[in-house]
């Protein structure tokens, strides 16, 4: 059975376009850069040449990831999930027991999960943790920082699909 891999349709948008771009523009510049280093001489000893197939094997390696993520994703419209329990999409506002800090994330999938800009991935520790969870619920978890503890204050639905 083929694994699915949860995301937004933001997220899913935004791996579509840097398939495009992989395939449709650096690809190509690759290719000519390759070109161009093969003028210049014997290959053993061209730097250029060597550094143009690198970046290739790149390209070449995020486009057959991005296929197979695109080919597994299960795209969820986070404008419209419940909001009874987390799930995947919910935005979540948690009260850090410790510190009385309050942190707001949104859980998406692991491709998509970027804590600078407020979002944390369903598989992480905490959004483990979190899954399921109602507010009012306190939440232990391990962390690579030690054991954090949480109170889940408000469970509200993404403004962003």
């Amino acid at each position: 059975m083929v694994e699915r891999i949860p995301m937004s349709r933001t997220g899913h948008e935004r791996l579509r376009e840097e398939l495009e771009r992989l395939q449709r523009v650096d690809r190509i510049e690759v290719v000519r850069a390759i070109e161009s280093a093969r003028e210049h001489g014997d290959l053993r000893e061209n730097a250029e040449y060597h550094a143009a197939k690198e970046k290739q094997g790149f390209i070449e390696g995020r486009i057959m990831e991005l296929k197979d993520k695109l080919g597994r994703c299960e795209v969820i419209d986070c404008t419209r999930v419940s909001c009874d329990r987390v799930v995947f999409g919910t935005v979540v506002t948690l009260l850090d027991l410790e510190t009385d800090e309050e942190l707001t994330y949104q859980l998406l999938g692991p491709e998509e999960a970027d804590v600078d800009k407020g979002s944390i991935s369903v598989a992480s520790p905490i959004g483990q943790a979190l899954l399921g969870k109602e507010v009012g619920d306190e939440v232990a978890v391990s962390t690579p920082n030690g054991r954090r503890e949480f109170e889940i204050i408000d469970i509200s639905p993404s403004e962003s699909a």
